[in-house]
């Protein structure tokens, strides 16, 4: 199957497509999408950036236009669940393009807005709901939402909401859905929390794996710079100074450190902007928008932003501190080689953090390449691939000083261990196609 009709979608919708700009499915969409249509509960596990809001939306909604059915006062005929409030944005977004010029309404709602907009918006019904469980949760309570009317509900992302902490909500959530329903579950990674849930919430589902738990990318190029913490923001600003025409995403741990670092690069000169949990949702759209626009060119944020950011011109993501779950690892980078385009991802690695960095590179199962900086005295074989797409690296050059940017010893006895080396720029980078 190489192109959409073949799926067995309807006219309607393959013109939504066209318009959409999209001409060939990834392979989360072929795979899903024939089984979607049939019915069938779904377990989808797809590295981030590989059209998964597609891959349930399209058949969720010709699914809907042909059971023409009108929602009740209140209630939804279709749920999607989730982590964050850009997630939530972006499939809904992604679901108003392809339901243009249809009856179907489409309703966001999540935290951090007027509750009371909406419950006035929910009072007539729609026919997809896309929520966070919090906010979900909270208009249940105020009698603004019936859930019982649902016969499809779709868990995005159920690696991160139980991340976050979701899970008793979601069984609150899924036991308030009707019981004769479809259920599509998506994840970028694959931990047993996740198949403990698949088989309570799933009736037989097809699994549909396109790319191992914890792969990165494809065309990701990864390396890391080890450094001490008080060097990092010192080391970032200059990279991107070396870089003002870049659009990057920089990572932290804390909200607090994220807004420390924006307001440190906005007073070098750089055009920043941070979103994080002190945001108000208003706040966090105007940041996104500001780099989507190019009214700024960095974007500072915690691993709220992980997930649920899709804008194609990202080339750099930079982990300015390492996360503590390794899996946050890889939906960070996956911000960047959207849709199949090339990306960069650095990491910069202070020694306290070196037993983080382990996890990443098991979870991955690549070696990241080394840039620059002392490896840790455990670690001298940290690089023996390229990470690009993790797959391919190198082992430092050998010269006659030992190795270039390395000690033997991982004492910095010479001068190119103790000043980090940049990123070269890559030839042709521009613009990012866009997957659903």
């Amino acid at each position: 199957m190489t192109d959409f009709k073949s799926l067995g979608l309807s006219e309607q919708l393959l013109k939504a497509i066209e318009e959409n700009g999209y001409t060939t499915p990834t392979p989360i969409q072929r795979d899903a999408i024939p089984h979607i249509l049939k019915g069938e509960d779904l377990m989808g596990l797809a590295q981030t950036g590989t059209g998964k809001t597609a891959a349930f939306g399209l058949p969720l909604v010709q699914r809907l236009l042909a059971d023409a059915q009108k929602p009740f006062p209140k209630g939804a005929r279709a749920l999607i669940l989730a982590p964050t409030r850009e997630l939530v944005n972006q499939i809904a977004k992604n679901l108003i393009s392809f339901v243009r010029k249809s009856p179907l309404r489409v309703t966001s709602v999540v935290g951090g807005v007027s509750i009371n907009a909406q419950i006035k918006r929910l009072a007539k019904g729609t026919d997809v709901l896309v929520a966070t469980p919090g906010r979900l949760l909270d208009l249940v309570e105020r009698d603004a939402v019936r859930l019982d009317t649902a016969s499809f509900l779709v868990l995005d992302e159920a690696d991160q909401m139980l991340d976050l902490g979701f899970i008793h909500a979601l069984k609150k959530i899924s036991a308030l859905v009707a019981k004769d329903r479809q259920t599509l579950l998506f994840s970028a990674t694959m931990p047993k929390q996740i198949e403990d849930l698949a088989r309570s919430y799933l009736s037989d589902p097809i699994r549909v794996e396109v790319a191992p738990a914890g792969k990165t990318a494809d065309k990701i190029s990864q390396c890391v710079h080890f450094m001490d913490q008080k060097a990092k923001t010192g080391f970032l600003i200059d990279l991107m100074k070396d870089r003002p025409d870049d659009m990057s995403l920089v990572f932290c741990r804390t909200k607090h450190g994220a807004e420390r670092l924006m307001k440190k690069l906005v007073s070098s000169g750089i055009q920043a902007g941070s979103i994080h949990g002190n945001k108000s949702q208003n706040q966090r759209d105007r940041a996104i928008k500001g780099l989507r626009e190019g009214a700024i060119k960095v974007l500072v944020a915690t691993d709220v932003a992980a997930r649920g950011i899709d804008i194609p011109g990202v080339s750099h993501v930079y982990n300015f501190e390492l996360p503590e779950v390794a899996e946050a690892y890889v939906h960070r980078i996956g911000r960047t080689a959207r849709a199949g385009a090339d990306g960069d991802a650095v990491a910069l690695c202070a020694p306290e953090e070196i037993g983080l960095f382990r996890q990443i590179e098991k979870l991955i199962g690549i070696s990241i390449e080394v840039a620059s900086g002392d490896v840790p005295a455990d670690s001298q074989a940290v690089s023996t691939r390229k990470g690009r797409g993790g797959n391919r690296g190198r082992r430092p050059a050998q010269g006659k000083g030992g190795s270039r940017g390395f000690s033997k010893s991982g004492s910095g006895d010479n001068d190119n261990a103790s000043r980090p080396r940049r990123p070269r720029r890559r030839k042709g980078q521009g613009a990012r196609t866009q997957a659903a």
